[in-house]
């Protein structure tokens, strides 16, 4: 009988140079995409006004919808998505049909069709949807002298 000895293996070299660098890279591209700040889809111009609520920002939920209203063509866009006339009143009922307390707010553009804005609030009106509020930004007061 022949008795082997065991040989004792060495243990596998790990390069630890390519390691770091991947490392790096991966940090490097970490940083570069979450230090970007989310960019609203939409530019509107909001019309001003002196009666304006600060710190009041809803966001869309099951609770509340929000409805941008640009100054050309796709007029409507419902939570950031354009959406037709058609399509938005039939997601108004459907949403006002889950929860009645649902709330609607309009970000409507300064220079946006008053006609689109009435469009919206005939839609709302037939979804029996009761609290309707408009964005605004704070008009500059007298200044002081």
């Amino acid at each position: 009988m022949k008795f082997s000895t065991r040989r004792r293996r060495q243990p596998p070299a790990v390069i630890i140079v390519s390691m770091i660098d991947i490392l790096i890279v991966m940090l490097i591209f970490l940083m570069v995409t979450t230090t970007f700040r989310q960019q609203p889809a939409l530019k509107l111009a909001l019309p001003e006004s002196q009666q304006t609520k600060t710190g009041v920002r809803p966001n869309a939920s099951d609770d509340h919808a929000i409805i941008a209203v640009l100054k050309q063509p796709p007029y409507f866009y419902l939570d950031d998505r354009p959406i037709a006339l058609d399509q938005l009143q039939a997601n108004l009922q459907a949403r006002a049909a889950r929860n009645p307390a649902l709330t609607l707010s309009i970000r409507a553009d300064t220079e946006a069709p008053f006609g689109q804005i009435v469009k919206i609030m005939d839609a709302a009106k037939a979804a029996n949807i009761k609290t309707i509020s408009a964005f605004t930004k704070p008009s500059p007061g007298p200044a002081k002298k």
